[in-house]
Order: C-alpha cells, then sequence, then structure tokens
C-alpha cells in the first residue's frame, strides 16, 4: 500500500519576478509525496495560470487519483490518466524517485544514462526598464549566460544596456509570446549583432505560423508552443530548438521522449523550469545533460531554497543528491 501526500507550499521568492504577463513574489508549488515499502518519494510541481493551472486545480487533479496512486498506479498508466501538465509531472517524479530509492540505484542507472555532470544554468533577468536591467546586468556579469525577460517596446534599448554591462555573458532573450511578427522581424537583425544567441518563443503559440517564413537570423526556440512530442510535427520549419520543461510535458516519462524525438528530427534542445525549488529542478539536471542551453535557475531566484538542495557554484549546478530526489 501507498500512502499519498499532497501539500501546497510557498517559496519567497528574492525581490520580484516579472515578465510580459505580470510579476510575482513567491513561487506557489505543490508537493508530492509517496511513501511505500519504507521508502519516501517526492516531486514537485508548479502550476502555471498560462495553461489554465492553479494551486487548487492541480491539488484536485491528483486527489481524483488519490485510490488509483495509493493502489499502485505505474508510470505507464499515469500518462493516461492525467493530461500534460504540472499535476502529472509531481507524480510522475516521485514515482520516479521511489523507483530508484526501492531499487537502491540512482534515475540514471534505472535508465542506463552516464552518470550526470554539473551543469551551467542561465541566470534570468526580469523584465524592468533598459535602466534597471543594466544594474541587475552588472551585478551579474560573472555569469556565463544571462536570459533577459522581454516584452517588445523599449526591448533593444535592454538588450543593449545588459550587453554594455556584462559584455562577457552569454545572452538568451524570452519574449513570452509578446512580440508581434513585425517586432520579430526588426529586432532579430539587431538581437543577432548583439551577440543574442537565441530567442525563446517571441510570437504567441497557435499565432506563430509567420516563423515558417521568416528569416531565423538568431535560433529560435520554442516554449509555450512545445508541450509534448505530440506537438513537434507543427514545429518544423518554425523553430530551432524546443524548450523542455518537466511541468509542460508532465514529468520525466514524456520529458525524456520529447527529448529523444526532438533530436531525432533535428531540433536543438534548451531544458527550462518554471520558478521553483531545486526539488523541481533535480530531475531536469538529469535532462539537461546534453542541452545546448540549460535554463534552471529557480532555487537561485528564491530567497531560500529547500534543505537538502542541489549544491550550486555560481551558475553550475551539480547533479542531485540521493537525500533530495533520485
Amino acid at each position: 500500500m501507498t500512502r499519498l501526500t499532497v501539500r501546497p507550499e510557498s517559496w519567497p521568492i528574492r525581490g520580484r519576478f516579472t515578465i510580459s504577463r505580470g510579476s510575482r513574489t513567491s513561487a506557489e508549488v505543490v508537493v508530492v509525496e509517496l511513501e511505500t515499502h519504507g521508502v519516501l518519494g517526492r516531486g514537485e510541481c508548479v502550476p502555471y495560470a498560462r495553461y489554465g493551472e492553479s494551486v487548487e486545480s492541480v491539488v484536485a487533479q491528483i486527489e481524483a487519483l488519490r485510490s488509483e496512486i495509493e493502489g499502485g498506479l505505474d508510470r505507464e498508466t499515469l500518462q493516461q490518466r492525467l493530461p500534460a501538465g504540472a499535476a502529472r509531472n509531481a507524480v510522475d517524479c516521485a514515482l520516479w524517485d521511489v523507483a530508484a530509492k526501492r531499487a537502491s540505484k540512482r534515475v540514471w542507472q534505472l535508465l542506463d544514462l552516464p552518470t550526470p555532470e554539473p551543469v551551467a544554468t542561465c541566470y534570468t533577468l526580469s523584465l524592468d526598464t533598459a535602466t534597471r536591467m543594466a544594474v541587475a546586468a552588472r551585478a551579474h556579469s560573472d555569469r556565463p549566460v544571462l536570459k533577459l525577460k522581454l516584452e517588445g517596446p523599449d526591448d533593444l534599448a535592454r538588450v543593449s544596456a545588459v550587453r554594455e554591462n556584462a559584455p562577457r555573458s552569454r545572452l538568451v532573450v524570452d519574449a513570452n509570446e509578446a512580440w508581434t511578427a513585425e517586432q520579430y522581424t526588426a529586432l532579430a537583425p539587431e538581437l543577432k549583432d548583439l551577440g543574442v544567441e537565441l530567442i525563446e518563443q517571441p510570437l504567441p503559440a497557435g499565432d506563430d505560423e509567420a516563423l515558417a517564413g521568416m528569416s531565423r537570423p538568431v535560433p529560435v526556440a520554442a516554449d509555450e508552443s512545445c508541450h509534448t512530442s505530440a506537438d513537434l510535427p507543427d514545429l518544423a520549419g518554425k523553430y530551432d530548438l524546443v524548450n523542455v520543461k518537466l511541468d509542460k510535458t508532465g514529468g520525466l516519462t514524456e520529458a525524456l521522449k520529447l527529448k529523444t524525438q526532438a533530436v531525432g528530427q533535428g531540433f536543438g534542445l534548451m531544458v527550462g523550469c518554471m520558478v521553483g525549488t531545486s526539488l523541481a529542478m533535480a530531475p531536469a539536471v538529469v535532462l539537461a545533460q546534453d542541452a545546448e542551453i540549460v535554463d534552471l535557475d529557480g532555487p537561485l531566484l528564491l530567497a531560500q531554497d529547500r534543505d537538502p538542495g542541489l549544491t550550486i557554484d555560481g551558475s553550475l549546478l551539480h547533479p542531485p543528491p540521493s537525500a533530495l530526489w533520485g
């Protein structure tokens, strides 16, 4: 018999995290714990309003499956019982954690993967005025990769200010669906000249067909347009990379499938996250081993992380300890 615990948690963000859709000062997460055969497995998800999720709706989705989960629901069946999204992610990752602990192995050993190495993550600069983003860039100019949240108007000034104040950092920008096709066309060549290496989701998901006919001087990554492997056929010719996030795929099981199929179809790989604790990042560190861009800075944005958490040296994330996950 498995005992399920579902628990909402709130983790304060250091300052304010702002993107084109709004601001927040805390990360609202849901933690799933599965206790069975003397081991405790955990998973964390971050409900996201953009995808119609809330803490309450995610908890309700998981609670609706309580009897099946406590009766021994396996990962394969879970893929059919819950849709891709935050709720499935927390349960799926908890099931992986249980499997590893019961086998006295690490998750990567169960997957027959090499022992993971530390990965260097982007560090995200929240959307703000060009002047304030310049100050933030200066404070983090020693980080290898900075990711800039943008929104359209004044974005060129923002990127220019960051480049001037962090001249050695690689730059990635993320519009979170906020640009028009005309803005993309005007900005992309300018951003290339400023050394930007990736543009993430410039146009709204579902309204991004224009990308198929446009020059892409800077590689473009699909975020909101790519949730699972089923989305890949529609991305061909429009995007160069896909951003794989566990909260979109609904867990590590589907994330591994999406990664394999995306690479096989010629897409580059980015592994990203919502703002959460080290527990949410742990399985993504395993997933991100050969990704071109790693964006798992959730714990770096928090005022305090989970203990034990990931070992983080600057922007370098080490593989999770078994006491954390997997």
